[in-house]
């Protein structure tokens, strides 16, 4: 399961769900401020606090990463 945790009016996490939908990935968008806690928890593990965040299995990042979805797919 992919999950992308973004925020209103973000370009790259617009990029990021449109290369999901692309290669054709199932994921849950989560955004707001019920996930506040979750988030902040997932950037210290990602170093960085940029938008969006993504877990997928035990993968987690952040920013639009076109090679990281890539390498979902394989």
């Amino acid at each position: 399961m992919i999950t992308v945790y973004g925020k209103p009016a973000c370009i790259q996490c617009e990029a990021t769900t449109r290369a999901l939908d692309r290669a054709g990935l199932a994921y849950e968008e989560r955004a707001g401020a019920d996930w506040l806690d979750e988030v902040e928890r997932l950037a210290r593990i990602a170093g960085s606090r940029q938008g969006p965040l993504i877990v997928a299995g035990d993968q987690v990042w952040s920013g639009f990463m076109p090679d990281r979805i890539k390498g979902l797919v394989r």
